[in-house]
């Protein structure tokens, strides 16, 4: 751990560390860029890298790009992917207030405290948590899908149906494409391009980034800029003295997010979703959720970085990426003529050590980075209305076109925005439609491959009698119970 430490602080390594958290802040900040995309891009610039200065370089940009989806997220309301969605619902709102800054801040700090614990549990608890990991299979899955969709009834908004049945047009939107059993074609309209399926960026851009688009225009004459802003001294200090006061919030979210990155598949966006659904849980207020808490952003912001360093451990461990940007990371190892593994930790553990180390060090750098550029990218609230949509409008093209250099994406972006942005007119939230575009394709293929395992066995024995299945679903039970008492708690609070 020591060598990897040396290995890490370098003067090399911390040049290339520093360079992969601009560039990470730079493709996060643009919707539809994700942290696949970049460290796919700069995968051909660390082959004439060592092996340790590359790592560092990928996994540097990867824990600043996780954070930099806050920064659309935040400002324009247009999550450019999907582990920025929970971010959005406070996030925003707090800009409308205009504390532009103070929610970046908060972003960017969070995200420190979620990738430095992300870190350390891949620096010291690898090995046990990789074979730990392994315990999840399709019914584990697909019960964390069903406890991740129960974050809903946080933000239905007035109506608990329309929130509902908004979840349930989003997991619809979900299933175009081929079927997973059958290889049935769905919802394709004959269209070969649809047959791969909606690609979940693009959908979100159009959930959201569309209709916030629209409504810019719609209200030009009403409100000339998105926000207003005022840049003030401090408010870095006095935003992370606000989180700090509650601390709970924000390690407990960093700990779901690292244990959700555990698994592979669920990553990023099950990380915050799962970690939002708990802070407005355990919130005493929880009807300042959605309208501009800081507690829901620290708590979504801290679990998508933490789950950023928990994706690592079942790949250095068992050779199995836990989300995408570590798939693209297995490839560098392999380019290298490294194999990871058990055997990595006897062949060379520095480099692992040096990994481990280089993400936490990339945490403090993106707080670092981010705390002050916070004020300059707030002030792009404050760029008038008939300047602005434009920008974001074309920044949406461009990066649900990039995804696949496919012009399909772009119909379906354009088409579902204009779908969202008419229900949001009949009192539709777009969050519970883009929580299902999200959750669709992970809870759907869960259940197929467990009805499979139900031939071999009983539906009940698979489903609820495995030991990390039951604890899921009580969890899962205790959450809609404590939604349903809130809201008749609420219900009386209005009528006395």
């Amino acid at each position: 751990m020591l060598e990897g430490l040396q290995l890490a602080t370098g003067p090399s390594s911390l040049f290339v560390i520093a360079v992969g958290v601009l560039l990470g802040i730079m493709v996060g900040a643009l919707p539809g860029f994700t942290a696949t995309m970049g460290t796919a891009l700069l995968l051909p610039f660390t082959f004439s890298m060592e092996p340790g200065q590359g790592l560092a370089m990928l996994g540097a940009l990867y824990v600043a790009a996780m954070y930099a989806d806050a920064v659309p997220a935040c400002l324009v309301n247009t999550p450019g992917t999907p582990s920025a969605m929970a971010t959005a619902f406070d996030g925003f709102p707090l800009t409308q207030q205009g504390h532009a800054q103070k929610a970046l801040v908060a972003s960017s700090f969070s995200s420190m405290v979620g990738a430095t614990l992300g870190g350390l549990t891949f620096l010291f608890l690898s090995g046990v948590l990789a074979s730990v990991a392994l315990q999840f299979g399709p019914p584990e899955f697909f019960w964390i899908g069903i406890f991740a969709l129960t974050i809903i009834g946080s933000i239905a908004g007035d109506s608990m149906l329309k929130g509902l049945a908004g979840g349930a047009l989003g997991m619809l939107i979900g299933t175009i494409g081929i079927s997973a059993t059958g290889a049935v074609s769905r919802y394709t309209f004959d269209l070969p391009d649809l047959r791969g399926g909606l690609n979940e960026v693009a959908a979100l851009i159009g959930v959201f980034a569309m209709p916030q688009v629209l409504r810019m225009v719609a209200n030009r004459r009403e409100k000339h800029t998105v926000a207003s802003y005022t840049r003030s001294p401090g408010v870095s200090l006095e935003t992370v003295r606000e989180i700090l006061r509650r601390p709970v919030n924000l390690f407990r979210s960093a700990i779901i997010g690292t244990l959700v990155g555990l698994l592979p598949g669920a990553g990023s966006p099950v990380a915050s979703l799962v970690s939002y659904n708990e802070a407005v849980r355990w919130s005493k207020d929880k009807t300042k959720f959605g309208k501009g808490s800081l507690d829901g952003v620290v708590a979504s912001e801290a679990a998508n970085n933490g789950a950023a360093g928990g994706a690592m451990v079942p790949l250095a461990g068992l050779g199995i990426p836990g989300s995408a940007p570590a798939a693209v990371i297995l490839g560098a190892l392999l380019l290298h003529g490294l194999q990871p593994g058990p055997q990595l930790f006897q062949t060379r553990p520095e480099l692992v050590y040096g990994f481990a180390w280089a993400i936490v060090i990339a945490g403090i750098g993106t707080f670092l980075f981010g705390s002050v550029l916070a004020g300059l990218l707030a002030r792009m609230v404050t760029i008038p209305v008939r300047l602005l949509a434009p920008i974001v409008l074309f920044l949406s093209v461009v990066g649900s076109f990039a995804i696949r250099n496919n012009i399909i994406d772009v119909f379906l972006m354009v088409g579902l925005g204009v779908g969202v942005y008419l229900l949001g007119k009949l009192g539709f939230h777009p969050g519970p439609i883009g929580l299902g575009v999200i959750l669709g394709p992970i809870v759907e293929p869960a259940l197929v491959q467990s009805m499979a395992m139900t031939e071999a066995s009983s539906a009940f024995e698979v489903f609820f009698t495995r030991p990390v299945s039951l604890i899921v679903i009580v969890l899962t039970l205790i959450s809609v119970a404590w939604v349903i008492w809130s809201k008749q708690r609420e219900r009386q609070h209005v009528v006395d």
